[in-house]
């Protein structure tokens, strides 16, 4: 099991003057390299500063550190994927990895087995703000504050680190998810209901924490007491309680529910169900006049009952809990400098006629013909030449009401539930990045590329 460091053990300052700077500097993932380069052989605190710095400015998701046999390699994550910066020879690596390691709290002389911690950034000048929020490309939350979690995991010639940026820009409300109209107002709707369940599903890196402090944000207000359990906290939220799981000291989900429902709460968020324990206790606050929000692993959104199932929960329990599963996943956002609308090929225009056969035509699409323009990618240094910029939403959801309550009592397959759900309604993952295509959002090689061909 991971060590969890129990706080934020140190800080990085950034000075404004060195934020500005590299502000100026770093535009793409090649000044990013240029950056480190010029700075390898000054002390590791301003290595890692450029690092940090850069990788803040890009709108990175994580830096991972990876030793090889000779040298380490420095990769980052935007929108979802790695791209390569820097190889760095192994002595910078061992005191990068040192440095990493005090600041997070993570111990110097462990080196065989995983361990966590955090740290954060900060700048020592509050007029930084001023410079931090002149650009959208620098994600920083108002005080100044980035928090960064940081994992070390043994590997074949040292250690491999992850640093997760975690920056308040990824906090945003329910609007601006990606969700059609149609659909932003079912779940308005139904994050307002008093009681029953809500499972966000989809794999890791989907987006589903996002979604569920999306709905908190939305639904929180002084007489409304939420508590929330996760593994670990990766956002504060100001007004909401908010515990963190510590299984080495028997305070998992299934120990910490328990202790939340003797806190009169009214909404409940439980960061991830994974045992028979957990789902039991929060289908029943669900049946006893709480809301709760969770997620779940799945492939779809039919197969939330599967795998609650699996766990072992009662379909008879199951049925009256749970008031809607979404399934979600992250598609790439076509750069807006360099993005172009394309006329659709043969090829491309019989795939899309394909996919939205039967499509609800309460929802408005463009007719798909040969005359129809979609988005291509091209590539510029705005988008370090990927032709992305930014990640949006694409969902599938549907609405326990008494017809699938009833289904459910019956233990149906995945593909039946799935089958019913589309017959009343249900628009998939598939179709919904299909009218992010029509609507020039995303490409149809992007949403291809995450929910497969």
């Amino acid at each position: 099991m991971p060590e969890i460091s129990k706080k934020i053990t140190g800080e990085i300052m950034i000075p404004p003057a060195t934020l500005s700077s590299f502000q100026k500097e770093i535009k793409s993932i090649s000044d990013f390299k240029e950056g480190i380069e010029k700075r390898l052989r000054n002390e590791v605190s301003i290595i890692l500063e450029v690092i940090l710095g850069g990788a803040v400015i890009l709108e990175a998701s994580d830096i991972h550190i990876e030793p090889e046999k000779e040298r380490a390699k420095i990769r980052i994550r935007i929108d979802g994927l790695l791209q390569d910066v820097i190889l760095i020879d192994q002595k910078i690596y061992q005191t990068l990895l040192s440095r990493i390691k005090l600041l997070s709290g993570i111990r110097l002389n462990v080196t065989d087995r995983p361990q966590d911690g955090r740290f954060s950034i900060v700048s020592n000048d509050s007029k930084s703000n001023n410079i931090l929020n002149e650009t959208r490309r620098l994600s920083i939350i108002d005080s100044g504050v980035i928090e960064v979690r940081a994992s070390s995991l043994p590997a074949e010639y040292g250690e491999s680190v992850v640093l997760r940026i975690l920056s308040s820009k990824n906090l945003i409300n329910v609007g601006v998810l990606g969700l059609r109209e149609d659909l932003l107002a079912i779940v308005e709707k139904e994050i307002k209901k008093p009681n029953g369940m809500i499972i966000i599903t989809g794999p890791t890196g989907s987006g589903k924490t996002t979604t569920l402090y999306a709905f908190l944000e939305k639904i929180a207000k002084p007489e409304i007491k939420i508590i929330t359990i996760e593994d670990p906290i990766e956002y504060h939220l100001e007004g909401i309680s908010q515990t963190q799981v510590f299984p080495e000291k028997g305070y998992d989900f299934a120990s910490g529910l328990k202790s939340i429902m003797r806190q009169d709460p009214d909404v409940i968020l439980v960061g991830e169900i994974r045992d028979l324990e957990t789902v039991q206790i929060a289908l029943q606050a669900a049946l006893t006049g709480h809301l709760v929000f969770t997620t779940l692993h799945t492939n779809d959104a039919a197969g939330t009952i599967a795998r609650l199932v699996s766990l072992g929960a009662n379909p008879i329990n199951i049925a009256p809990a749970v008031n809607m599963a979404v399934a979600q996943r992250l598609v790439r956002k076509i750069c807006e400098k360099c993005g172009i609308p394309k006329k659709i090929t043969p090829e491309d225009l019989s795939k899309m006629k394909k996919e939205l056969k039967g499509f609800p035509k309460k929802i408005k699409i463009p007719k798909l013909t040969m005359g129809l323009k979609i988005p291509k990618a091209k590539g510029c240094k705005y988008c370090n030449f990927t032709g992305y910029r930014g990640r949006t939403g694409v969902f599938e959801a549907f609405l326990f009401d008494n017809e699938i309550k009833k289904f459910i009592l019956s233990n149906p397959s995945i593909t039946s539930l799935k089958e019913m759900a589309i017959k009343k309604g249900m628009i998939t993952i598939k179709q919904d990045g299909l009218v992010k295509v029509l609507k020039g959002i995303t490409t149809l090689e992007e949403v291809e590329r995450v929910t497969g061909e």
